[in-house]
C-alpha cells in the first residue's frame, strides 16, 4: 500500500509546472481569502490544506459544499480565490456551486484527477493530481488520490510561504499557543527573575552567607557581584559539592574561593529557546541575565523554562 502511495507522489513531481506557477500567482494576488471546498474525503483533505495555508501566511478557510448550496456560499466574495478539490471533478455538490463562483467572477483553482471533467474545464487553473491507482485493493477507497492532493496542497502552501518571505516570527504569531510558538515568541525577559528575586552576594561574603542566600531565593544558585553590579562569578550546588570533595573548610572560606568565574550568561532579549540550548550544551541549570553593559539584571533556571513550557 505504501509503495502505491509513494508512486503516486513520484508521479506528482512532473505536475509542478506552468499551471502550478499560475495557481500560486493567482493565490499571491488574492486580496481576500482562499476559500477551500471539497466533499467527503476531499473535504477532509481540504480542511487540512486550508489550515496549512492559514498558518503559513495565506488567509484561508474551509467551506462544506453542501452547506455552501444552502447559504454558506455567501462567505465567498469577489476578492477571494476559490480552491476546489475533487478527484472525479464531477462531484454533484461541487459542480452545483460553479454557476455561483462564475457569477462572482472569483478565480477558481481546481485540484482534480480528471482533466476532462466539468470542474477542470470551469477552473481558472486546473492542477492535475490524478494517480495510476488507489492503494485500496478494491480500487474504490480514496487513498493514493487523497495523498497526492494533500501533497499538492502542501506544495502550494510552501511555495506561497517562500514567495511571501514568511519568517519564523510570522509563524510564531499564528502559533502562540503551541510549543513552536513559545519557542519563537518567548524571550528571556519574559520569564527571568528580577529585582529582589535575584540571589546575589558580595565576593567577600562567607560561604555560609552564600548558602543562606541560595536557600532564601530558592534557585539553587547565587550570583557574586561587586558594588557596581558587575558579575564576578556564580556559585551553584555543583560548586558546593566540589568544595566538599576538596576538603575545603566551608565554615571559614569566602565564596570567592569556591565560586565559578566566567560563567555563562545571556541577554534579556534573547529567545528563551536560546537559553535552553545554552543550558543543554553546557550541562548547566541556571543562567545569569545581563544587559548591553554586561550588568546583572536577572537570572533564570531550568525550572523557569519548564514552567514556561519551552522544554
Amino acid at each position: 500500500m505504501i509503495e502505491t502511495e509513494q508512486s503516486a507522489l513520484t508521479e506528482l513531481m512532473g505536475r509542478i509546472d506552468k499551471k502550478f506557477v499560475a495557481a500560486c500567482n493567482t493565490l499571491l494576488q488574492c486580496e481576500g481569502r482562499v476559500v477551500v471546498i471539497g466533499m467527503g474525503k476531499s473535504g477532509h483533505i481540504g480542511k487540512k490544506i486550508a489550515a496549512t495555508l492559514a498558518s503559513t501566511g495565506t488567509p484561508a478557510f474551509f467551506v462544506h459544499p453542501g452547506e455552501a448550496s444552502h447559504g454558506d456560499s455567501g462567505m465567498i466574495t469577489t476578492k477571494d480565490v476559490v480552491l476546489v478539490l475533487s478527484n472525479s471533478g464531477e462531484t454533484d455538490e461541487v459542480v452545483a456551486l460553479l454557476p455561483v463562483i462564475k457569477r462572482l467572477n472569483t478565480p477558481l483553482i481546481a485540484l482534480t484527477g480528471n482533466t476532462a471533467s466539468t470542474l477542470a474545464k470551469a477552473a481558472t487553473v486546473n492542477i492535475d493530481v490524478r494517480v495510476s491507482k488507489e492503494a485500496c485493493p478494491l480500487g474504490l477507497t480514496p487513498t493514493a488520490s487523497t495523498t497526492a492532493t494533500l501533497a499538492m496542497g502542501d506544495a502550494i502552501s510552501i511555495a506561497l510561504l517562500e514567495a511571501r518571505g514568511f519568517s519564523e516570527d510570522d509563524f510564531a504569531l499564528s502559533h502562540p499557543g503551541g510549543i513552536l510558538g513559545r519557542r519563537l515568541l518567548l524571550h528571556v525577559s519574559d520569564i527571568m527573575h528580577t529585582g529582589n528575586e535575584i540571589p546575589k552576594v558580595a565576593e567577600t561574603a562567607m560561604l555560609s552567607d552564600a548558602l543562606l542566600e541560595m536557600t532564601q531565593k530558592g534557585l539553587g544558585v547565587t550570583t557574586v557581584v561587586d558594588d557596581d553590579e558587575n558579575i564576578l562569578g556564580i556559585f551553584t550546588d555543583g560548586d558546593l559539592r566540589r568544595a566538599l570533595d576538596s576538603n575545603t573548610d566551608v565554615k571559614t572560606c569566602c565564596v570567592k574561593d569556591v565560586m565559578t568565574r566566567n560563567g555563562k550568561n545571556i541577554n534579556a532579549d534573547s529567545l528563551a529557546a536560546s537559553a535552553l540550548a545554552l543550558m543543554e550544551s553546557h550541562r548547566i541549570n541556571a543562567l545569569v541575565v545581563i544587559d548591553d553593559q554586561e550588568k546583572l539584571i536577572g537570572i533564570l533556571n531550568m525550572h523557569d523554562l519548564l514552567r514556561a513550557r519551552v522544554v
